[in-house]
């Protein structure tokens, strides 16, 4: 490798915590813009652990197919926010299908994406990632997390998804005359194609050569497994973060595991609060 390997087990287990915290706290947060702010900062944590594994062309791979859902994302999420009467909350959101239908599209397109669905942007360059990761001997340890920071991906997307447009109605006011301003969808919808042919395109560009991975059959189907049994899990689960039993880990995780207390914040506050 030439970061080294000591360089390189450092950064694959900051990259391996990075995506296990984003996941964690995307699951207890409500605030959209924040949601898709952690879910960059898990993906960006993939994209070092594909580096500390030595697979730099890989890194770079699915910064590009990041680039192009994750933008979709985010324009998505303003026009939500912009035709929500300008809340961020996604408990006041709630069937929004109905009234943004072609948005409630893409964004599903760019969440599905994100989560590696077969055949779209993203899994050309996430799988290829782990099948590749999983042909590495670091051990079980580093291999189940990964796969755990897969299901968080698909955990935090699938309570997105249902809150904000299968849910119950939140009791905030939408409109829906967002999709009749060209300017907006415009761009949405040219993003939304790109999702769905850049894997492929991006793919042989990158990679004029084809890739053949031999794994054994469990390691085959355990990317499948966890975002499948991850999926049925927020399904079923969907209530849980409303229990007050989760009241501290949700304070924990909003927090961001008091990370920034211990980096900048307490050190702030304590040398500028006469200021």
């Amino acid at each position: 490798f030439i970061l080294g390997e000591t360089c390189s087990a450092l950064l694959l287990f900051i990259s391996i915590m990075t995506m296990f915290m984003s996941g964690v706290v995307a699951i207890f947060e409500y605030d959209l813009k924040k949601i898709i702010a952690l879910s960059t900062l898990s993906q960006l944590g993939m994209m070092m652990f594909s580096i500390s594994l030595g697979l730099y062309e890989l890194a770079f791979f699915h910064l590009l197919t990041h680039a192009l859902f994750k933008a979709l994302l985010f324009l998505c999420a303003g026009i939500l926010i912009h035709g929500a009467g300008n809340t961020q909350d996604i408990r006041s959101f709630g069937g929004l299908s109905l009234n943004f239908p072609l948005v409630t599209v893409c964004m599903n397109l760019a969440n599905l994406s994100l989560c590696g669905v077969p055949f779209l942007a993203g899994f050309y360059s996430k799988d290829l990632i782990v099948e590749l990761a999983c042909q590495y001997s670091w051990g079980i340890f580093v291999l189940l997390m990964m796969f755990i920071c897969l299901s968080l991906t698909v955990l935090y997307s699938v309570r997105l998804t249902y809150l904000s447009f299968v849910g119950p109605y939140g009791g905030g006011t939408s409109i829906s005359v967002c999709e009749s301003d060209y300017s907006l969808v415009g761009p949405v919808v040219i993003l939304s194609f790109t999702s769905l042919v850049s894997g492929p395109i991006l793919s042989w560009l990158n990679f004029p050569a084809p890739v053949l991975i031999f794994l054994p059959v469990f390691l085959k189907w355990g990317a499948l497994f966890f975002v499948g049994g991850s999926l049925l899990v927020m399904l079923s689960l969907q209530g849980l973060t409303y229990s007050y039993k989760w009241g501290a880990v949700s304070k924990f995780s909003g927090l961001m595991w008091f990370l920034p207390w211990l980096t900048g914040q307490g050190f702030s506050m304590k040398t500028l609060k006469n200021a």
